[in-house]
């Protein structure tokens, strides 16, 4: 397949996430004021499922490898991922009876360093994450199947197997070399979120705009190199993830890029005030753009004021998330919005 097809697929399979956002954050509205186990309740469950046995459900971004690193060291013997591990951990969401549950049809695994590693080892410590994520869908041929493309997200949910693909969490991985970049994508990476919680030498990050943070702000958002940097990401086919940017840095990238952006796991600012979500100056940019936002699962992303339903902002409601999912829906666009829980990198 040719890259400057991968763009275009790629899109063309994150759409179908629309068709399940709508048929979860459907039911889930309506739930907000019935009581458990109507048969209202059933009733939407039951179509939710079938839906989702008919098309793909695509989530953006599970931090299921930073989990094996940090506890395992990425030795796969260590742990078994047929059981469900629940119990066996502090904090734990993913394990493959809970992704079968749940109806994953196909799922980026990201690829994560922490900031401490930025000019390091930052890329010898992401091709440990990728070796991980490669090895892990090998490891479960049953129900793993490693894909960089939108064909293979279809193959592998007509197996019956959940698709894997890659997603690299922070340019800081690159270490400012598209050379890089370029090899990453040949290794499988899809998309690259283009900082974490730290800047790049060309990017900001989402920090830089809050108030006890005004010296971060390096760039303005992105830099003139950076702005090259969008370009060959566009040219060689792997998607731009602005979750965890500047909000200058959205506004430059998606005035740079010449192709469809994501957010891996951000939500609606207009909902809960925090940097890390997607205002709606930025949500019509998103829409005209073509890109996907896919709504993070995480409390402090999903219950903050002002609809925050209580002061205690480490709960939060499911209802909550389908709020978040709507209002993307209704103010960016149904074909704009997906979901991207973020699972095991985050504690709540």
């Amino acid at each position: 397949m040719e890259r400057k097809w991968l763009i275009g697929l790629i899109s063309g399979s994150l759409v179908l996430i629309v068709i399940l956002t709508v048929a979860i954050a459907v039911p889930l509205a309506l739930n907000k004021d019935t009581k458990e186990g109507d048969e209202g309740d059933e009733a939407n469950l039951t179509l939710a499922r079938e839906y989702m046995s008919q098309t793909p459900l695509i989530d953006g971004h599970n931090d299921l490898p930073w989990f094996l690193k940090k506890n395992h060291d990425n030795r796969l013997e260590d742990i078994d991922l047929s059981l469900n591990i629940s119990g066996m951990y502090d904090v734990t969401h993913t394990d493959i009876p809970r992704l079968r549950e749940g109806k994953v049809g196909a799922q980026f695994w990201a690829a994560y360093t922490s900031c401490g590693s930025q000019y390091k080892d930052a890329v010898t410590h992401v091709l440990d994450q990728i070796d991980v994520i490669k090895r892990m869908c090998k490891a479960y041929p049953e129900d793993f199947e490693f894909v960089t493309s939108a064909d293979g997200i279809v193959s592998a949910f007509e197996a019956g197997k959940i698709a894997g693909l890659i997603g690299v969490e922070g340019g800081h991985n690159i270490d400012s070399f598209p050379s890089v970049l370029r090899m990453l994508v040949e290794l499988g990476m899809r998309y690259m979120t283009m900082t974490h919680s730290c800047n790049t030498p060309w990017a900001d990050n989402w920090r830089v705009d809050l108030d006890e943070n005004p010296d971060e702000n390096q760039f303005g958002g992105l830099s003139e190199w950076g702005k090259k940097l969008v370009k060959e990401m566009n040219r060689i086919g792997v998607f731009i993830d602005l979750s965890h940017v500047s909000v200058e840095m959205m506004i430059d990238s998606l005035q740079a890029t010449q192709a469809p952006v994501i957010y891996s796991h951000s939500s609606a600012f207009s909902i809960c005030n925090s940097y890390r979500n997607v205002n709606d100056e930025v949500l019509e940019l998103v829409r005209e753009n073509g890109g996907v936002i896919m709504v993070n699962f995480y409390t402090k992303y999903i219950n903050c004021p002002p609809a925050n339903i209580s002061d205690n902002l480490d709960e939060a409601e499911l209802f909550q998330v389908a709020d978040h999912i709507e209002y993307l829906a209704e103010n960016c666009g149904y074909d704009n919005v997906g979901i991207g829980g973020d699972y095991d990198g985050v504690g709540t």
